[in-house]
């Protein structure tokens, strides 16, 4: 999280986060658990997050990857909400990209990655970046796949249907 806003996470879970914000005041932080799924790689695939006890949207490729769909739960879930965001993810690939600064790299270098070959993906990080730059109030954090995490499941769950029948959801 940049700026002098910083994430408070309280004993009480993921739930109960809080923005702590530079005069001291807190507001409340909206967590959207992202998920992306293939059949396949490349394949039908499905993206998806949701919000516990919340919203939720879910969307479908006809041909692409696993990481493309976690790419656009991501992006979909940095669009959805004007707020502070807390983004909950099992994707390393996403998370570790915000939380490493692989982005100012990939920026400085023109994106080219360490192995000095274009960034895959591009096409996804590129308005991703952007859009958690120009916010500056979305943090990210990793939750193990398949581990019996509520929300991370219902995530799945909701990529895989979308993947598998090619449709949009959203409740």
């Amino acid at each position: 999280m940049s700026g002098p806003d910083r994430l408070f996470d309280p004993p009480g879970g993921v739930g109960d986060d809080l923005v702590v914000r530079g005069d001291g005041s807190t507001a409340p932080v909206t967590v959207a658990y992202t998920d992306g799924a293939c059949s396949g790689n490349p394949g039908p695939g499905g993206w998806a997050w949701v919000v516990p006890d919340g919203p939720y949207a879910a969307g479908s490729e006809p041909q692409t990857t696993n990481q493309r769909m976690e790419l656009t739960a991501t992006l979909e879930a940095v669009r959805a909400f004007p707020g502070p965001l807390l983004v909950v993810s099992d994707s390393t690939y996403v998370v570790y990209c915000f939380r490493d600064g692989w982005w100012e790299k990939w920026l400085r270098k023109g994106w080219v990655n360490a192995k000095k070959e274009p960034v895959a993906n591009r096409d996804l990080w590129e308005p991703l970046v952007e859009a958690v730059q120009a916010r500056g109030n979305v943090d990210f954090r990793w939750v193990k796949g398949h581990s019996g995490d509520r929300w991370n499941d219902e995530a799945d769950r909701l990529a895989v249907e979308a993947g598998t029948r090619q449709v949009n959801l959203s409740g």
